[in-house]
């Protein structure tokens, strides 16, 4: 599928993956409408092609306002690319005591539910639209999962759970969207250079980047960009949950 001229949806869009994602698909010819907080939004690049709009992936009519702007917009939607995600650490019962549970339900509210409310709401947009090829092809739903779903870490049960779901959901949903003309595939970071990782220490830096067998340093946000065009534009890749980790397997810790 070839995404010049046509419109996509990123979550998160206004920093890390996603803003690595928003500006690669602009510079492909995209409209990009990027979904974010105020917060975020506020410390972006402005990018031509690229449209900011504040939206809560929590918040069901938030989601449904944006999607409405951007069906009467020029372009048809065709790609939905979830980003947005957070990662609160806790373990399941600590010194302080047992796991919160209105932590737990937060991270998984973002990360997976989050996710199924945009790519949901997306995919009823995407439905609308003409196909673009013979085989009856109308658009892509992209999602974010991480290394987590596979091995979780000491401190990760939320996060490894929520993108456990994100993981579990993709062929599933992949078989639900069938008819409709919609391909559904997942990425699996690793671990990656965003701007959650820019107070670390030079030498927890340095630990990580050994943990990596090859090549042995973080991944950049404009490699998941480039894997997010490729699934975009390879049009049998469907179902997937694709790890970008450098052949990354997590310890305990």
């Amino acid at each position: 599928m070839d995404i010049q001229g046509q419109a996509a949806i990123v979550t998160g869009g206004a920093s890390g993956l996603g803003a690595a994602t928003a500006r690669a698909l602009a510079a492909k010819g995209a409209k990009v409408y990027a979904f974010d907080l105020a917060a975020g939004i506020e410390k972006a690049d402005r990018i031509d092609n690229v449209e900011y709009m504040e939206v809560n992936v929590t918040d069901h009519g938030s989601i449904r306002n944006a999607i409405s702007i951007v069906e009467h917009g020029d372009a048809p939607l065709r790609a939905v690319i979830n980003c947005a995600g957070i990662g609160t650490p806790g373990r399941i019962l600590s010194r302080k005591g047992p796991h919160d549970l209105d932590q737990f339900a937060n991270v998984v509210n973002v990360n997976l539910l989050g996710t199924f409310n945009v790519m949901t709401l997306g995919a009823e947009l995407i439905a609308k639209q003409e196909p673009v090829d013979d085989d009856g092809q109308r658009g892509i739903v992209i999602n974010t999962a991480s290394v987590a779903a596979f091995e979780g870490q000491i401190g990760q049960a939320a996060y490894a759970a929520s993108k456990g779901g994100v993981h579990s959901l993709t062929i599933s949903a992949a078989r639900d969207l069938a008819s409709h003309g919609i391909r559904v595939n997942t990425v699996a970071p690793g671990i990656v250079e965003t701007p959650m990782m820019a107070g670390i220490t030079p030498e927890f830096r340095q630990g990580l980047e050994a943990s990596v067998p090859f090549p042995s340093r973080l991944a950049r946000p404009d490699e998941y960009a480039e894997l997010v065009l490729d699934l975009i534009r390879h049009d049998y890749l469907n179902g997937h949950t694709l790890r970008m980790d450098g052949a990354l397997r997590m310890g305990p810790r």
